[in-house]
């Protein structure tokens, strides 16, 4: 697993995102998910067009 060194105020935005115990990499993975979903999202809502 990859280390990433993180800006104070990217910890701070990370830390609003938490619910009670969540750990930095459980709200990553749920940001990267979510991104990915909208990504597909979008990708398909394209080809609709066509």
């Amino acid at each position: 697993m990859p280390t990433v060194d993180l800006d104070e105020e990217t910890i701070e935005r990370l830390d609003g995102l938490r619910v009670e115990d969540e750990s930095y990499d459980e709200v990553i993975n749920e940001l990267i998910n979510i991104y990915q979903a909208e990504e597909l999202t979008l990708f398909r809502g394209s080809d609709e067009d066509y």
